[in-house]
C-alpha cells in the first residue's frame, strides 16, 4: 500500500507542476469542457498506473539526465521490419548487426495492423493496439523493446494522428450510420462544404490521390481524406477524438516505445477558410501531448513529422519556457543536400544552414540523407531568384539531374507524384544510386566507382557534422542500391517510393568485413565516421556552429567549437578537385588520417571532405612536449660541457697517451699566443717594465749559471785528467817492476842447471 501510495505522491507531483497550464490550454481548444477534461486527466493516472515497472525506472533515470537524447553519441537507423529481417522477432536476432553497425536507436516503420493493398506503406492503420499479424504480435514487440533497452538501444514508432484505415473500428461503425462515430471523422450531407474546403485547401497527392473528399457509398455521404481515399481524417475539434488518441499514443509508450514520431502532424486541426496547415490549434495539441508525456512517461521523446519550409517548422519546438517537440525532422537540409549534389553549388546550403545555426542549441533536429519517403523540392526559392533561378524550372532540372537525364550525371532516381501541370514532381532512390554507385557497377568502372563511393561517405561525413540526431536509412552502411521489384507488384508499381524500399540484403552485407568491397569500403568508412564523432565533444549538439568562408562556390566550410576543441570540416562537392581558400591559424590534426595538417589553402579532392581538429589540449601536450624538450636539450648540453671541461683539466694533469696532431698543435700555439699578446697589450706600462727587469734579472741569473755551470764542468774535466796521468803513471811502474822481476827470476834458473851437469 505504501508503495502504491508513493507512485501516485510521484504522478500526482508531475501533474501538478503542469495542471493550470493543462487546464487552461484544454478549455481554451474544447471550449470548457470539464467533462472531457476530468475523463483526459484520469485516463493519463490509468496509463500511468499500467506502465511497468521497468520502464518507470528508465523514466526516472533520464528525468535525472533530461538532455540523454542530445548526446554525440546516439546515432539512429530507419527500417521496416519486414524489409529488414522478416518480423520482430527477426530484428531482435539482428541486434547484434545494429550494434556492430553504431546504431544507438532503431525506427521501426509502421508496423500496426493495416489492410493489404490500402496501407500506405503501414499509414493507414486500422488498429493502434495490434500488430500486424505477418510481423509478430504487440508482445513481440514489448520483448524487443526490453531487448533493446538491455543494450542500450532506444525505439521509435510512427503514431500516425492525422487518420484512420478505413477499416478501423471507428469507420466501420461510421459506415453503419452511428452518428457518434461519425463526428470522429469530417461528413458532411452533400458537397457544398468540401467544395468550398477545396478552394483553399492544397492536394497531397494531386497525381496518385486527387481531392481532399471522397464519396461514402454506404453511408451517401461525403467524408475527408487529405492523403488517400481510404485515409479518413480525423476531426481533433472533437475532445473524444483527442483523449482516444492519447491513449492510444500511450498504450505503445508503454510497450516500450522511446521516441513517438508524430506523423504528419501540421494537417491534424481543419478549419474552413484556411489551407488546413500549421494551424494554432495544432500548437496546442501538440503542448498538450508534450506535457502529458511528462507526466505519464517522461522517457519518452516526441519526434514532430513537419514537411514544410524553415519558416514553419521552427514553431513545432515551441518556446524554452513552454516546449513541444522534443526532435524535428530536417527536411529542409535534406533537400537542399540534394540540391547541393546536383547544382555542385554550394551558396544556398550556406544560407540554409545559417538559419539553422542562428537557432537557439536547445532546438534540436534529426538529420537525414534519405528515409522511407520522397524527396520534395521545397527549397528557398526566395534566396535562388536572385541568381535568375525559375522554381519550375530548377524543380524539373533537379528531377532530370538526379534521374541521370543530364550529361555527365550518373544519378539513377525515379520520379513520385508527377505533376506536369505544376512541375511540381519529387524524386526516390536510395543514397548509393543517387551517388553513382548504381550506374558505376553497372558499367564497370572503376574510377567511377571510386569517385561514387566518395561522394556517398562525404555526404554521411556531412551528415554526422551537423548538430543534432545523425539518421541513417537501413541499408546506406552498406551502399544498397535501387529495388526495380516493385514495378512487378500490383500492390506496389504505382508508388515509387517502394524504388527505396526494397529487402535489406543480408548477402551483402556479408561482405562488409571485405574492405576491398564496396559494401566493406562504406561501412567501414562510416563506422570510423561514427567512432570519430563519439570522441569528440565538439560534436555536441551544444557546441557553437558557424559557417566558414572557403571563397570557392563548390566547397562548404563549418567550424565546430566546443569546450577547447575546434572542428574545421570542408566537404567538396565538385567532381574535380577544389582548394578550400580558408585561413586558420591554430595546428590540427587530420581526424581521418591522424596526421598534422595546417587549415591553410586546403586542397579538397572530388567529392571528397576533410576534418581538421585543433583540440586545446593537445596544444597544451605539444607545448609541454615542446619545454620538456628544450629542458632535455639544455640538460643534455650543459652534461656535455662539464664532461668536456673535466676532461680538459684532466688532460692538463697528464701526459697525453695519445699525442695531438702536429696540426692541432700549431692551432693551439697560435691561440695561446694571440691570448698572451692580448693580456701583454693589455697591462700598464709600469707592470710592463718591472716584468721587463723581472726578465733581465732573470736572464743575468741564467747567465751565471751557466758560467759557473760551465766553470765546474772544466775542472771536473782537469781533474779527470790529473786523474787519469796519475793512473797512468802507477801502471807504468807497475809494468816496470814486473819486468825487472822477471829478468832476475830468469837469471837464477839458469846458473842451478849449469851446476848440476857437473
Amino acid at each position: 500500500m505504501e508503495e502504491r501510495a508513493g507512485l501516485t505522491r510521484e504522478f500526482a507531483e508531475r501533474l501538478e507542476k503542469r495542471l493550470d497550464e493543462l487546464k487552461w490550454l484544454y478549455a481554451e481548444l474544447y471550449h470548457n469542457d470539464e467533462n472531457a477534461f476530468r475523463y483526459f486527466l484520469s485516463m493519463l493516472e490509468r496509463m500511468y498506473e499500467a506502465r511497468p515497472e521497468e520502464l518507470k525506472a528508465l523514466d526516472r533515470e533520464r528525468e535525472q539526465s533530461a538532455g540523454w537524447y542530445r548526446s554525440n553519441e546516439v546515432l539512429g537507423m530507419m527500417l521496416y521490419t519486414n524489409c529488414f529481417a522478416g518480423n520482430l522477432r527477426g530484428v531482435r536476432e539482428k541486434l547484434p548487426y545494429l550494434k556492430e553497425a553504431g546504431v544507438t536507436y532503431i525506427h521501426l516503420m509502421p508496423l500496426l495492423a493495416s489492410p493489404k493493398g490500402r496501407s500506405d506503406g503501414g499509414y493507414a492503420v486500422a488498429d493502434f493496439r495490434q500488430v500486424e499479424p505477418e510481423l509478430g504480435t504487440m508482445e513481440d514487440f514489448a520483448a524487443l523493446a526490453s531487448d533493446c533497452h538491455k543494450s542500450g538501444m532506444s525505439v521509435c514508432l510512427d503514431f500516425v494522428m492525422n487518420h484512420t484505415s478505413e477499416d478501423h473500428e471507428w469507420a466501420r461503425r461510421a459506415r453503419a450510420g452511428e452518428k457518434e462515430f461519425q463526428d470522429r471523422y469530417f461528413f458532411f450531407d452533400n458537397w457544398n462544404i468540401p467544395n468550398e474546403f477545396d478552394r483553399t485547401v492544397p492536394q497531397v497527392f494531386p497525381t496518385t490521390a486527387p481531392g481532399n473528399f471522397s464519396w461514402c457509398n454506404e453511408v451517401g455521404k461525403v467524408v475527408m481524406t487529405s492523403f488517400y481515399p481510404y485515409q479518413w481524417d480525423l476531426n481533433y475539434a472533437n475532445p473524444t477524438v483527442f483523449n482516444d488518441m492519447t491513449e492510444n499514443l500511450f498504450f505503445l509508450c508503454n510497450q516500450g516505445a522511446d521516441i513517438i514520431r508524430l506523423d504528419a502532424v501540421p494537417y491534424i486541426w481543419k478549419s474552413l477558410g484556411t489551407d488546413c496547415r500549421n494551424l494554432p490549434q495544432v500548437h496546442t495539441i501538440v503542448r498538450i501531448m508534450r506535457m502529458a508525456a511528462e507526466i505519464v512517461c517522461p522517457a519518452t521523446q516526441i519526434l514532430g513529422e513537419v514537411v514544410m519550409e524553415p519558416s514553419k517548422v521552427v514553431p513545432y519546438f515551441g518556446t524554452l519556457e513552454k516546449p513541444e517537440c522534443h526532435i524535428l525532422y530536417n527536411v529542409t537540409t535534406m533537400a537542399t543536400t540534394w540540391h547541393t549534389v546536383a547544382t555542385k553549388d554550394v551558396r544556398l546550403m550556406k544560407h540554409q544552414l545559417g538559419q539553422i545555426f542562428a537557432l537557439p542549441k536547445q532546438y534540436l533536429f534529426l538529420n537525414y540523407l534519405r528515409c522511407h519517403d520522397d524527396i520534395g523540392w521545397g527549397l528557398d526559392y526566395g534566396f535562388l531568384k536572385q541568381f535568375g533561378i525559375d522554381e519550375v524550372g530548377h524543380k524539373r532540372f533537379l528531377n532530370d539531374c538526379l534521374r541521370g537525364y543530364f550529361y555527365g550525371s550518373d544519378a539513377r532516381g525515379e520520379l513520385y507524384n508527377d505533376d506536369p501541370r505544376l512541375g511540381d514532381a519529387r524524386l526516390c532512390g536510395t543514397t548509393a544510386s543517387l551517388c553513382g554507385i548504381e550506374a558505376a557497377e553497372y558499367e564497370g568502372n572503376v574510377w567511377k566507382l571510386d569517385r561514387a563511393i566518395r561522394l556517398h561517405i562525404m555526404l554521411h561525413a556531412f551528415l554526422f557534422t551537423q548538430s543534432g540526431v545523425p539518421v541513417i536509412y537501413s541499408g546506406d552502411e552498406i551502399g544498397q542500391l535501387n529495388d526495380y521489384g516493385y514495378h512487378n507488384d500490383p500492390y506496389k508499381w504505382d508508388d515509387s517510393r517502394y524504388i527505396h524500399r526494397g529487402a535489406f540484403s543480408w548477402d551483402e552485407a556479408a561482405l562488409r568485413t571485405d574492405t576491398e568491397s564496396r559494401q566493406g569500403r562504406i561501412f567501414n568508412a562510416l563506422r570510423k565516421l561514427e567512432i570519430t564523432r563519439r570522441e569528440h565533444p565538439v560534436f555536441l549538439s551544444a557546441a557553437d556552429t558557424w559557417i566558414i568562408e572557403t571563397y570557392n562556390d563548390h566547397v562548404l566550410g563549418i567550424g565546430r567549437y566546443y569546450d577547447g576543441e575546434k572542428l574545421v570540416a570542408l566537404f567538396n562537392f565538385s567532381p574535380q578537385d577544389e582548394t578550400a581558400w580558408v585561413n586558420e591559424p591554430e595546428d590540427y590534426t587530420d581526424l581521418m588520417t591522424g596526421e598534422s595538417r595546417r587549415a591553410q589553402a586546403v586542397g579538397i579532392p572530388a567529392f571528397d571532405f576533410a576534418w581538421l581538429l585543433w583540440s586545446r589540449e593537445d596544444e597544451w601536450k605539444r607545448e609541454k612536449e615542446a619545454e620538456e624538450a628544450r629542458e632535455a636539450a639544455a640538460k643534455k648540453a650543459a652534461k656535455e660541457r662539464k664532461a668536456a671541461e673535466k676532461k680538459k683539466a684532466s688532460d692538463a694533469k697528464k701526459p697525453e697517451k695519445n699525442p695531438v696532431p702536429e696540426a692541432e698543435k700549431m692551432l693551439d700555439k697560435e691561440v695561446e699566443a694571440k691570448r698572451e699578446t692580448e693580456e701583454t697589450v693589455a697591462k700598464k706600462p709600469v707592470e710592463r717594465a718591472e716584468e721587463v727587469k723581472k726578465a733581465e734579472e732573470e736572464a743575468s741569473e741564467a747567465a751565471a749559471e751557466r758560467k759557473a755551470a760551465e766553470e765546474r764542468k772544466a775542472a771536473e774535466e782537469a781533474a779527470r785528467k790529473t786523474v787519469e796521468a796519475v793512473m797512468k803513471a802507477e801502471d807504468a811502474a807497475k809494468k816496470a817492476g814486473k819486468a825487472a822481476q822477471s829478468k832476475r827470476a830468469a837469471s837464477g834458473t839458469k846458473g842451478k842447471k849449469k851446476g848440476t851437469k857437473k
